[in-house]
């Protein structure tokens, strides 16, 4: 109940962000409003509300809707996968994600590209409408969310049509933007609503600092996206996240599970989040995909479940066994209900197991599994868990990678980089503070994850019968901080990016130059077509003027 208040006192405060624009109107589109007459109409909150309810709820749909972007950043990074569950079975779309064997028919790639361009229509709709051009701030919000959307395009697909205007001629049908093209205008688009969304908008909505965190990533990734060597971006990086740094109205969470619970809303370290509740805006399904059907009863959880996803085991071993991180993200082993009891299945006792043989068949036991967004009783699991999109840690984490690629920023240095990320880790370390310490060295040196392929072709009760290959990760450039995103953001749509950006001493990303799991390294190191993912075959079917990303 307390939730559906919540929800409720939501959407009224975003429809009245826009009710003096309404108030009074007599020259409203009709396309906005089919069945009402627009002249001397005066508009409610419950009508605001309705008419930019579709700009909030596609984001909803883009982050949780079924293949959505919370799994399509992880699925093809080293940190987790959903493998095939012999006897209980699960898509091959997964598979090929965790193989980077990208094809035009995976399913993510028709969640993430339809449900952004629904709601960039839906921000050009109102932004075509003359009532909510009279207030500034409704504008600069809705180009804001505009921008967002278009933000996770690029990122994702990179040749992408901009769409700005809701009315086109009779049979027009868009067109791929070159990606400098695409790069402009977003910026151009941040940088002019920049300051004028407003600083307290209240929870689920674009203000201010959501505008420098697009802005930062923007920069942030340039090089990745372009390699054109221009590190100038960076320090652009730096002074957007300084200006949420200082303008203080965020911290760092003294308890790192608080950010992932059914309502994080009063929390002082989330920058932008989205709403969620579990019967008007239920999403977050990962206590469904995670869980075991028997392993519900450690948390009297009685909705579906499939046990599909797992930790993958390089992971998992890379972590500090001090980092509360550790138990707070994962569970394996013996399971017990909210009884202390022993779980059991017709199978035995119900003990998660670590390691996973293969992504193309494992049994339904393998695995440690993700129980970092807080899973509740009866029906909700996670359904209805908030989304911390940015969070005041990201900002933090910005700012150390792009000093420590500087050499140091406007007088901060390298050891200020060092100093930012021990802020973030400290909360984690309680039982041992002093391992919380990152050292200048430790960030720039290697990372600690075994990188390598390695499967286990033995079946049950066979003798094992591992294929490894032996990498390491000693010539990551900055491994060390690369570690410490794993650790910090793991299941919030951090990874694939991350591993793009970071590089090993050869010059190729980690993303394509590193084995991990079933998953093998590309050997081109002139080959970046897989930076970026194919468009979905529907689209390129249903509009002739789209051409297929290279290299697919």
């Amino acid at each position: 109940m307390m939730k559906k208040i919540i929800y409720k006192t939501i959407m009224a405060s975003i429809a009245g962000t826009f009710m003096l624009s309404f108030s009074g109107c007599t020259d409203l589109d009709e396309t906005i409003y089919s069945q009402i007459a627009s002249e001397k109409y005066e508009f409610t909150t419950e009508d605001a509300a309705s008419m930019f309810s579709p700009v909030y709820s596609n984001l909803r749909s883009l982050y949780w809707g079924w293949n959505g972007y919370c799994d399509i950043q992880d699925e093809s990074s080293d940190l987790w996968c959903t493998p095939f569950r012999i006897g209980v079975g699960w898509g091959t779309i997964y598979i090929s994600l965790h193989k980077h064997e990208f094809h035009g028919a995976i399913g993510h790639f028709n969640t993430e590209w339809k449900y952004a361009y629904r709601g960039i229509t839906a921000c050009n709709k109102l932004l075509a409408d003359d009532a909510v051009k009279a207030s500034a701030k409704s504008v600069s919000q809705l180009r804001g969310y505009r921008a967002l959307y278009y933000y996770v395009l690029f990122d994702l697909f990179r040749n992408i049509p901009l769409d700005t205007t809701y009315v086109h001629p009779d049979g027009w049908s868009p067109t791929q933007a070159k990606p400098k093209e695409s790069w402009d205008y977003i910026m151009s688009e941040l940088n002019d609503i920049k300051g004028k969304c407003g600083s307290d908008n209240g929870f689920g909505q674009i203000n201010d600092a959501t505008v420098n965190m697009i802005l930062a990533k923007m920069y942030l990734n340039h090089e990745a996206w372009f390699r054109d060597g221009d590190t100038s971006y960076y320090g652009k990086a730096i002074d957007e996240v300084n200006e949420i740094i200082k303008s203080g109205k965020y911290s760092l969470a003294s308890d790192y599970s608080s950010n992932f619970v059914d309502d994080i809303s009063s929390s002082k370290e989330i920058i932008f989040g989205i709403p969620f509740e579990y019967k008007y805006a239920s999403g977050n399904y990962y206590a469904n995909k995670w869980m075991n059907t028997a392993g519900r009863a450690t948390w009297g959880f009685n909705g579906w479940a499939t046990g599909g996803s797992a930790c993958i085991t390089q992971f998992l071993d890379t972590y500090d066994t001090d980092d509360s991180r550790l138990k707070q993200c994962w569970i394996w082993g013996q399971q017990y209900d909210t009884s202390n009891n022993a779980i059991t299945t017709s199978d035995g006792p119900l003990v998660y197991a670590r390691d996973v043989r293969s992504i193309d068949g494992c049994y339904p036991m393998e695995g440690a599994r993700l129980t970092k967004y807080k899973i509740y009783s009866g029906n909700y699991g996670t359904s209805y868990d908030d989304v911390p999109f940015f969070r005041y840690a990201d900002a933090l984490m910005i700012k150390a990678e792009c000093l420590l690629r500087l050499g140091g920023y406007k007088g901060e240095t390298e050891q200020d980089a060092a100093d930012l990320v021990t802020k973030v880790r400290s909360r984690d370390f309680t039982a041992n503070p002093s391992k919380a310490t990152r050292t200048v060295a430790q960030l720039k040196g290697g990372s600690c994850y075994a990188y390598g392929y390695r499967e286990n072709k033995a079946k049950k009760g066979e003798t094992d019968n591992w294929v490894t290959t032996s990498e390491g990760g000693a010539d990551i450039q900055l491994g060390g901080l690369l570690d410490d995103l794993a650790w910090e953001f793991v299941a919030e749509h951090h990874r694939r990016q991350d591993l793009i950006r970071f590089t090993m001493a050869n010059g190729q990303n980690v993303f394509n130059g590193k084995s991990w799991f079933c998953k093998k390294a590309s050997t081109d190191l002139t080959d970046h077509h897989l930076d970026i993912y194919p468009i979905y075959h529907t689209f390129l079917e249903g509009n002739k003027n789209l051409v297929q990303n290279p290299g697919y």
